[in-house]
Order: structure tokens, then C-alpha cells, then sequence
């Protein structure tokens, strides 16, 4: 499988990044997990384009991980798809109710279909196997780790794992224990005092002791540009042991 990061930005903009959103793709799969502000435009730069989304899975409903649906949705339709699918945690159906509620020219313009699912049991969305975990962020949403749908593993034992918005805990360390690449949030380096995002102290202890082979952080604000190499840095000390760097807009992995 294949994991292109669309948007590793955050709700403050800053050149070089989109929101948040991460492509998926097997050879004939593809699955979009987030669509925040500038995705769309950055989807336009890959094999899979626009045309190619018919899965939109999303880790929670805030803006910068939102904002370009209702534009996907539309591209889409000009595009001549026929079908978009939503699927997200609990409150997913509301969101988009009332934003084709706000923008009513768009209903029924494409076949939209929005499924709701739950940490309880993994599901399937847009080819992919999913297990899902409940994060401790301001608003109730999922980190996911992923396995193609027609691998031997099970999502649980999946190779990538992203965490959508979180603080730093145990739980999230267990979840992704074994992963090759975890995705993780990192929103603010040390010296910000912050909830809802972990700093890379918080984030490194956290994840000491799991066998994680990389780890990218992403979800960046403003406050990070010039203190990558301390924040890397800092991760370490705090005792994760595995690879650590700073996810990119266009950073393609093959697990």
C-alpha cells in the first residue's frame, strides 16, 4: 500500500501546507482519509485525482479537516462522477445535512451516501480494512490504523496508523504498537503550553516502549517553523526509539 500526505497543516496556514488530508492507494484502491482546506487542490497533483475518490473517511468534524468536501462533492459532480461516500464518526450524517442545507443547489447532484461507524468492530472503506480508536482531542473523533482489504493482516496489525487530532496518551501507543509508519500529531513545539495537541516531549514519552519503526509528525502550526531539528530532538529524549521526522505535503511512502 501507499500513503501520499495531501495536508499536513493546520487550521493557522502556512506556505507549503494544506489541512489535513492523506491519500491511500493499493494498486486499484484508493481512500482519502481527511479533506481539510487545500486538499482538493493537491489531489489534483496525483495518478489518483479527484476523479478517483469515491471514499472519504474522516477522523473528526473540525474545519481543518472538513473544509473541502462540499468542494470534492462539486468537482465530482462537474466531473461527471456519479457517487461519493462519507464515512466518519458519530455526528458525520448531521455535518453534511446541514452543509447541503447552506448550499442546496448540490443535492442529489451526485449519489451521496454517509456511513457512521464506531471504535466497537473494524469496517471497510474505500478498500482498505479499518480498526479504529477512540482520541482525546476537543471535539469526538478516531485515529484509524489501516490494511488493505484483501491482506492476510488483520487492521489491527495494519502498517499505518494515523492518529487525526489528539493529546499524547498510553491507549494510542498500544493501538499503533507494531505499525511501520505512525502518522501522529504534533502541533506545538515545548515551549507552547497547549491542550488537545501533544507536545514532542508529551508525544515521545507516550510512545516509549512502542515498536513503532517510524514516526511522522504532522498537523503542524506555525510555531514549529525553525524548531524541527529540537522537536525531533526532543521526541527522542523523551524515549521513543524509532525513526522521527517531519511529514510533507507530497511525502509518498510505500509499506
Amino acid at each position: 500500500m501507499y500513503v501520499t500526505f495531501l495536508g499536513t497543516g493546520s487550521a493557522m496556514p502556512v506556505p507549503g501546507r494544506a489541512q489535513s488530508g492523506i491519500l491511500l492507494e493499493t494498486a486499484d484502491r484508493a481512500l482519502l482519509v481527511d479533506c481539510g482546506s487545500g486538499v482538493l487542490g493537491r489531489l489534483t497533483g496525483t495518478d489518483v485525482g479527484y476523479e478517483g475518490i469515491g471514499t472519504v473517511l474522516l477522523t473528526h468534524h473540525h474545519l481543518d479537516h472538513v473544509a473541502d468536501l462540499l468542494p470534492l462533492l462539486k468537482a465530482r459532480w462537474l466531473a461527471g462522477e456519479e457517487h461519493l461516500e462519507v464515512v466518519g464518526p458519530a455526528g458525520t450524517k448531521d455535518l453534511l445535512d446541514d452543509l447541503l442545507e447552506i448550499h442546496d443547489y448540490l443535492r442529489g447532484r451526485i449519489d451521496l451516501s454517509v456511513r457512521e461507524v464506531s471504535g466497537d468492530r473494524p469496517f471497510e472503506a474505500g478498500g482498505f480494512a479499518v480498526a479504529a480508536r477512540e482520541t482525546r482531542h476537543s471535539k469526538p473523533g478516531f485515529a484509524y490504523r489501516f490494511a488493505p482489504a484483501d491482506a492476510d493482516a488483520a487492521p489491527e496489525a495494519g502498517p499505518f496508523v494515523f492518529s487525526g487530532d489528539t493529546e499524547a496518551f498510553e491507549g494510542m501507543a498500544r493501538f499503533a504498537d507494531g505499525a511501520r509508519a505512525l502518522a501522529h500529531d504534533c502541533s506545538f513545539p515545548d515551549d507552547i503550553d497547549v491542550s488537545n495537541h501533544p507536545t514532542p516531549t508529551q508525544l515521545g514519552g507516550a510512545l516509549a516502549g512502542a515498536s513503532i519503526e517510524n514516526l511522522f509528525l504532522t498537523h503542524l502550526y506555525p510555531h514549529t517553523q525553525g524548531k524541527e531539528g529540537e522537536m525531533v530532538e526532543s521526541v527522542r529524549a523523551a524515549g521513543f526509539d524509532g525513526e522521527t521526522r517531519f511529514a510533507e505535503d507530497g511525502l509518498r511512502l510505500e509499506l
